[in-house]
């Protein structure tokens, strides 16, 4: 996720900053078209084709319809985008309280168990963000996990529901041991059914792309509409054609190529969802509420990139 300092928001910055915008993708493709507008000028100022400049009356026609659609792709992205940060919103608090139990409700337990516990909810964590990069966990896993508990969870063909069993497992045997009543358990259990659940809508959003046919519906319709927007312009602009062509191609390639980036808001583009950074809080907070003092620092942005 593109982070930058609010002080840094200039004119200079937001009109030349090329971290975190669509310029390095879309860039060939603006250069196509104006390449082409300065082809249909030349060609029509020589002589060398026929000049058939169209009427601009459909081309606005088109643009506004390519613009609604545009705008509603890019909303439907953004929802996506925004469900997950919600979700993972929802695994910090699901964690968080789960920890807080162990660490209160079951104070007579060793320190140790509730170490067991509580790391177990930070595999989780990580468990989940390798699964939804398609990422290799066990080094992660072998940070957090006791040595016969990782060993299952890396031969489950399904790491991150793995795990959540072996926390109930956990929740069960710790409320047990610690003689406290159902009620516990079951506030545990809840917890345990939080995280399933974000788990569960993690991969809805994964496993469930925009339709490829709307998706390419849109690519053709932008190409298509850039291609003609020279023969259009070549009239009343002459020789500005190539620069307003490249505007106008900048803004619904750029649309569309912003849809694309947001689609899976788990991947590891600049403007997608910050699960490192993420992950790390999560595993600052609970160690905190185990009393650990050696925590690690938070992630910070690496060229304004947040991963």
């Amino acid at each position: 996720m593109i982070v930058r300092p609010h002080q840094t928001h200039s004119v200079t910055t937001l009109l030349f900053a090329v971290k975190g915008s669509v310029v390095p993708i879309i860039w060939p493709r603006v250069l196509y078209t104006m390449l082409l507008s300065i082809a249909v000028v030349i060609a029509g100022r020589m002589g060398w084709a026929v000049h058939f400049a169209l009427n601009a009356a459909p081309l606005t026609l088109l643009g506004l319809t390519l613009a609604i659609f545009l705008g509603f792709r890019n909303t439907v992205a953004y929802q996506r985008w925004w469900e997950g940060r919600t979700l993972w919103g929802d695994l910090v608090i699901a964690t968080r309280n789960m920890a807080r139990q162990t660490t209160s409700f079951l104070s007579s337990l060793p320190r140790e168990q509730q170490r067991v516990l509580v790391y177990g909810l930070i595999g989780f964590t990580h468990a989940l963000r390798h699964h939804l990069r398609g990422t290799d966990p066990a080094e992660d896993l072998r940070r957090w996990l006791p040595e016969d508990a990782c060993h299952a969870v890396l031969a489950s063909p399904h790491r991150p529901n793995a795990l959540l069993g072996v926390l109930g497992r956990y929740c069960m045997d710790a409320t047990r041991e610690a003689g406290v009543d159902s009620i516990l358990l079951a506030e545990m259990d809840h917890g345990l059914n939080q995280l399933s659940h974000v788990l569960g809508g993690c991969e809805r959003i994964k496993g469930t792309p925009i339709p490829f046919t709307y998706i390419l519906l849109l690519h053709r319709t932008v190409h298509a509409y850039c291609f003609v927007l020279p023969f259009c312009l070549i009239g009343p602009l002459g020789w500005l054609t190539p620069l307003a062509v490249g505007i106008l191609a900048y803004t619904f390639f750029g649309l569309d190529a912003i849809g694309e980036q947001i689609e899976d808001p788990f991947d590891l583009l600049p403007n997608d969802l910050p699960l490192d950074a993420l992950s790390r809080n999560i595993e600052i907070n609970l160690r905190d509420l185990l009393g650990e003092s050696d925590l690690p620092p938070p992630l910070e942005p690496k060229d304004y990139v947040l991963s």
